[in-house]
């Protein structure tokens, strides 16, 4: 059995998605990351940087893995899905988690903090943020231009890059003309696994964090 320490955030969908695509049995324990439960003791000792996800994983004498990223591959190679057995192609489909988990995210992450939480209106950083997360999706446009999914089959690749890339319109950010990315989004909304998972844990248990900051409608993006 796997336990699910989660929130409503996109590394959180990451893991419920590939939980329910792999068919793993797992329970879900809701974090409320408005009380900072993930900075409490208990859940330090399981995530020192006191972050969601984590998982335990109770059939491995209660072994925690911390970073959607390392939960992902951990989860794969546990269970020998959703990751290739060729050393190459299992090679690329890391390559694009990792882009991801070094690019995707962390542009993302920034442009929501300035478009729709920081306290100050800093159109310099809104565009800088914004611009390099359409610049990653055009990466991402390029890539399923040759393969329908990002590595040569579906994976955590492309678990880990959708629940990113769904919210574009969140982080202000364009996907018009990217056609070859709209059609992957869309596959990947189709799939039942993923319909299940971005709904995990229920959007119910945790109280939803509102919007403080100053929101700049319709920005101008360019590309």
């Amino acid at each position: 059995m796997i336990e699910l320490l989660s929130a409503r955030t996109p590394n959180g969908f990451k893991v419920s998605i590939a939980l329910e695509e792999l068919g793993v049995p797992y329970k879900t324990k809701s974090i409320n990351l408005r009380e900072n439960v993930q900075k409490e003791d208990w859940f330090l000792k399981l995530n020192p940087n006191g972050r969601i996800p984590v998982i335990i994983d109770h059939s491995n004498n209660g072994f925690a893995v911390f970073e959607s990223g390392a939960i992902l591959l951990y989860l794969a190679e546990k269970t020998g899905m959703l990751i290739p057995d060729n050393k190459e192609e299992k090679s690329e489909v890391i390559q694009w988690l990792f882009f991801q988990m070094s690019a995707i995210g962390p542009m993302m992450g920034q442009a929501n903090v300035f478009y729709r939480y920081f306290p100050e209106n800093i159109p310099a950083a809104i565009n800088r943020y914004q611009n390099e997360s359409r610049r990653l999706f055009e990466v991402l446009d390029s890539r399923l231009s040759k393969s329908q999914w990002l590595g040569k089959e579906y994976s955590i690749a492309d678990i880990a890059n959708w629940p990113w890339v769904r919210q574009y319109e969140w982080s202000g950010v364009s996907i018009d003309g990217l056609t070859n990315l709209q059609r992957w989004n869309q596959e990947m909304s189709d799939r039942p696994a993923c319909q299940k998972g971005i709904n995990i844990p229920d959007s119910q248990s945790v109280p939803r964090k509102m919007d403080k900051g100053i929101k700049i409608k319709n920005p101008t993006v360019t590309t």
